[in-house]
Formats: structure tokens, C-alpha cells, sequence
């Protein structure tokens, strides 16, 4: 028996994240002392507020460093379900909302508590790469539905039903999305729910960059939508929303059997989410500057935004995707993977990655583990003068193609 033949199945069959390379070789460069340009940030580039790190330094003073209860502190749970009565209009008690330690907990915990061996949950293309991963670890069977630019990257609800089996039990949403940006208007959500609740399907509804939105995009919720409450994980953090990746606090909101269900869970898995972070996250959610904070970060992303489509917008060889959410750009590179740099070919938006690691010093993320091999990511979660240098040398690397 192999080393690895020794490890579980699951273990075997979950793929390893294919941008730890970049990552690796570009942390490798910096340390070397080169300047190297990265588009993959998928944080804010802000520092959490002043109000929000303060409560975490009086709840350390105060003494509340103790377990807490597994699904999370009362008064956390009252304040996300003031949130989401007060942003979303959906009502839920506290005792339907559990906290985790980030969203991506919280995903696995919707997986895994709705999906059993050898069942289907669609999901549609391009998706965060992670989203497969846990699909596969709880035994289940992405099912994946393309879309395309010419719809904006949004799955259709005829696109939904087509893709529907009798193994079918879960569809994952994510808007606005991670890549692309896409944001799903309210008639195109109606549409999905109609199908979700002719079939009997469950919803996990991924929410997390629902505050960063241009264009006078808007959100909703799909659990808002008649019948879907009842058939809906709502998938929320406070990671985009008030810069605190690091604090790791994810939630869902979810039906009382479903958040009863993922409690136990989570009770023998983690137990609860970080206490000193869970006490600043209700400051987060309540304190009077947090809307501020988070319309002065939209406003800088914006600006970013924009300058970045400008500049990619005069480039040969690449079109860009205009994201109306999130604080990505999702760039099509199909032309760039004909030419060569140099002599060096590239199959796909994974080896062009590297290439233009390499080569350019910049540092993007490959489509490829999205499930889009032509295209790229660029995060404007930078600043603009990183965001110009980094273009400058993508512009350069491109005028050096042939």
C-alpha cells in the first residue's frame, strides 16, 4: 500500500488549490528582494476600524476569553438577525442563525448538512474554486453549468432546470460573485426560485460581497422571494464588509431544522467561533460608523474600478469583463494564450500565470480553478498606483507577444 492509498478517499479526491504555486513562487520573489505587482488579494486592503478593534481589546479587558455557546453568543445572533431584518427584510430568531468561523465554515456546514453521498448540487461557472471542493468533501457531485459573457456571467433559469436530475438537491448562488462580479437582478432570481421550488430544491445562497456593488446595482436576497425561506442558507460574514478576514466570523441563517442540525455539528467540530471576535462583531453590526466606513471603502473601490477597466480597456489582446459587485475584474485572455512571449507558449490562464509572474513580475489569479481557463482575475483591492504598475507591465508583456 502507497502513502497515499493510506489516505481516505475523501482526502484523495479533494484537488489542491492550483494558485498555491503563484502564490508560493511570488512570496519567493518578494523575499528576494523583486518587485512584484499582485492582483490576487481577495481582502480589503483597509484596516478593520478603530471601533471595531477597540471592542475586541475591551472584551480581552473584560474577561470574555471563555467558550461560548457553539452556534454563537446570544447577543452576536440578535444582532446579525437585526441585520438581516433591517438590510435584507428576512426575519429570523437567534436561534435560526449560526456563527463560524468564516463563511467558508459556514458553506461546509450548509453542504454538509444538506447533501448526502452521491447527490448533485449545481453550481454555476465560473465559481469560487473552494465551492467544489466542499461539494466533494461532504460526497456529493458538482454538477457545472457554463454561462458565458454574453449573459454576464448569470445563470438562466432555463440554463437551472436543464442541469436538474433526479439526484438533484442543492443549487449554490453567488451574488454578487467571486470572479466575475456578476450581480442577479430581482426578475432573474424569481425565475431561479420558480424552478428551485418546482423541484424541491435547496438554495445556498453565498452573500457575502452583497455591499459592494456599482452601477446602482442592488441586492436581494433570494430568500426574500415567496416559498424560498423555507428552502434557503443564507451565507454571510463580516469579512468584505468591515475588513476583518483575519477575525474569521462567518454566519448562516437558515430553517429552524436545518440551523438545529448544523449546531450539533458544529458543537462536536469546532465548538464556537473565536469570543474576543465575536464580541467585536457585534460593535461591527450595530456601531453608528459602520455604514460610513463601509460607503468610504465602496467609494475608493469604485474609483479603482474604474481606472482599472480604463486601462485594460485600451489594451490589445484583452477584454474585460465589467464586474457590477465584489472587487474583482474577470479579464479574457483567449487572445493572449494564441501568441508567445519569447519563445513560450501558454495552454491556459494557469500557465499564462506563471509566465507573467515570471516575466512581468505581476501576480494574478488563473481562471482555470474557477472553471475558466481563458480568463484571469485581477483584485483592485490595491492601490491605484500598484494598480497602474501593475497594468503598465501586463501592457508591456502584451506589446512583447507575437
Amino acid at each position: 500500500m502507497t502513502k497515499e492509498e493510506r489516505l481516505s478517499a475523501r482526502a484523495r479526491g479533494i484537488s489542491p488549490s492550483l494558485t498555491l504555486s503563484i502564490t508560493a513562487k511570488s512570496k519567493e520573489m518578494k523575499a528576494a528582494g523583486i518587485s512584484v505587482v499582485g492582483f490576487g488579494a481577495g481582502e480589503p486592503d483597509f484596516a478593520t476600524p478603530s471601533f471595531i478593534t477597540d471592542a475586541a481589546i475591551e472584551a480581552i479587558h473584560k474577561g470574555i476569553t471563555k467558550y461560548t455557546p457553539a452556534s454563537g453568543m446570544s447577543a452576536l445572533k440578535k444582532a446579525i438577525a437585526g441585520k438581516l431584518q433591517k438590510e435584507n427584510g428576512l426575519t429570523y430568531e437567534p436561534s435560526q442563525i449560526i456563527v463560524s468561523n468564516g463563511a467558508k465554515h459556514s458553506l461546509q456546514n450548509a453542504i454538509l448538512a444538506l447533501v448526502d453521498e452521491g447527490q448533485e448540487v449545481i453550481l454555476p461557472s465560473p465559481y469560487w474554486l473552494t465551492y467544489p471542493e466542499l461539494i466533494k468533501l461532504a460526497e456529493g457531485i458538482p454538477v457545472i453549468v457554463e454561462t458565458g459573457e454574453e449573459n454576464g456571467f448569470k445563470m438562466t433559469a432555463q440554463q437551472f432546470e436543464d442541469a436538474i436530475t433526479e439526484n438533484t438537491r442543492v443549487l449554490i448562488l453567488n451574488s454578487p460573485s467571486n470572479p466575475t462580479g456578476a450581480v442577479y437582478s430581482e426578475q432573474e432570481l424569481k425565475e431561479i426560485a420558480e424552478i428551485a421550488i418546482k423541484h424541491d430544491l435547496f438554495v445556498i445562497s453565498d452573500e457575502i460581497y452583497e455591499k459592494l456593488l456599482y452601477d446602482g446595482a442592488t441586492h436581494t436576497s433570494i430568500a426574500t422571494l415567496p416559498g424560498m425561506q423555507e428552502r434557503t442558507v443564507v451565507i454571510n460574514g463580516l469579512s468584505k464588509s468591515s475588513a476583518m478576514t483575519g477575525w474569521r466570523i462567518g454566519y448562516l441563517a437558515a430553517p429552524d431544522y436545518v440551523a438545529k442540525a448544523i449546531d450539533a455539528m458544529q458543537s462536536h467540530a469546532t465548538s464556537n467561533p473565536n469570543s474576543i471576535a465575536q464580541y467585536a462583531s457585534i460593535t461591527a453590526l450595530t456601531h453608528a460608523d459602520g455604514e460610513r466606513f463601509m460607503q468610504d471603502m465602496l467609494k475608493e473601490y469604485d474609483a479603482r474600478r474604474n481606472y482599472m477597466l480604463q486601462l485594460l480597456d485600451n489594451m490589445p489582446l484583452v477584454q474585460a469583463s465589467i464586474p457590477h459587485g465584489a472587487f474583482y475584474v474577470f479579464v479574457n485572455v483567449s487572445e493572449m494564450l494564441k501568441k508567445s512571449y519569447k519563445g513560450k507558449t501558454f495552454t491556459d490562464s494557469l500557465t499564462l500565470a506563471m509566465g507573467l509572474l515570471e516575466e512581468a513580475k505581476i501576480a494574478v489569479i488563473p481562471g482555470t480553478p474557477f472553471g475558466a481557463p481563458n480568463h484571469i482575475r485581477l483584485s483592485f483591492a490595491i492601490s491605484l498606483q500598484d494598480i497602474k504598475e501593475g497594468l503598465d507591465r501586463l501592457e508591456a508583456f502584451i506589446n512583447e507577444m507575437e
